[in-house]
């Protein structure tokens, strides 16, 4: 399976809230698994369905792939159902590259959703399981880390990102003058 794009900030895609997603169908399981190896192939430790253009709501999230072992969880409409505590970490995320700052979450949440085979699950975690549950949770409300920053990091960061835009443009028109 082709490993997909992932999008990046400030692509409208990223700031819009996903649709629920009604049948759980093949197209649904193709896209999760494609999502997986993009995910995996970045490398990351999760992703959500808008990242790579699709605003459903799909995420899917192994905390343990920096370790070397995979424990993929994969889940349709996930919801937050409670939370407790607060650590702050840093965060970096696929769709805003090269840029890290400490966030806010939940030390411990409580989530509900459904997995490829239609089973309602609930998931306990905490730590970076947790952090990484609130990080795609948040892709599919049409937030992204960064929102969750001070106003002035959130402006130095989008300056970078405007950039980091502007080089690459340059970067493709000067490659397509190649031969």
């Amino acid at each position: 399976m082709p490993v997909a794009k992932i999008r990046i900030y400030p692509d409208p895609i990223l700031q819009t809230k996903a649709a629920e997603i009604e049948n759980i169908d093949d197209r649904v399981v193709r896209l999760a698994s494609e999502m997986a190896e993009t995910m995996y192939a970045a490398p990351g430790v999760g992703l959500a369905a808008p990242q790579v253009g699709v605003s459903e709501r799909l995420i899917v999230v192994d905390a343990r792939h920096p370790e070397g072992t995979n424990e993929l969880i994969t889940l349709i409409n996930p919801e937050i159902i409670n939370i407790e505590g607060r650590i702050v970490e840093e965060e970096g995320c696929l769709s805003v590259p090269g840029i890290r700052e400490n966030v806010a979450r939940a030390q411990r949440v409580l989530i509900r959703g459904y997995d490829l085979d239609e089973r309602q699950r609930e998931i306990e975690a905490e730590g970076l399981l947790a952090v990484a549950f609130q990080h795609e949770i948040d892709h599919l409300e049409g937030i992204l880390f960064i929102d969750r920053v001070s106003r002035l990091k959130r402006g130095i960061i989008q300056r970078k990102m405007r950039k980091l835009m502007q080089e690459t443009k340059a970067s493709k028109e000067q490659g397509s003058r190649l031969f």
